[in-house]
């Protein structure tokens, strides 16, 4: 499975932002899919995650209410839809999806786009 980000960008404080998360691959077969993201000096966190079968759902407390994520099946593609925007959700962030398991912990992905950049300026 081979994914590619798009959306990011510069954008001030309060704006909105949507990124994309295109899948390619033979056998496209995934059991979940989510966003990391790594703001400079820190870790990756999963922000959000998504069962692909269910359409269930998993935010990270900060984003919780400002970002939601959605895929479409028939184009075996995921979105994130981010609002309210603040400095603090600066960072790249990743596409990921895992083959097995839950949509809700941060082990277990086996596929990473190459990031795309989200800076929110104050």
């Amino acid at each position: 499975v081979q994914l590619v980000e798009s959306g990011g960008g510069l954008v001030q404080a309060g704006a909105s932002l949507r990124l994309s998360c295109a899948s390619s691959g033979r056998a496209f077969s995934v059991s979940a899919m989510g966003w990391f993201r790594q703001a400079p000096g820190k870790e990756r966190v999963l922000v959000a995650g998504i069962s692909w079968s269910t359409g269930r759902t998993y935010y990270e407390d900060s984003v919780k209410g400002r970002f939601t994520i959605s895929r479409d099946t028939s184009k075996n593609t995921m979105y994130l839809q981010m609002n309210t925007l603040q400095p603090e959700d600066t960072a790249v962030y990743y596409c990921v999806a895992k083959r097995a398991g839950d949509y809700f912990s941060e082990d277990r992905w086996d596929n990473w786009g190459q990031g795309t950049q989200v800076t929110v300026s104050s």
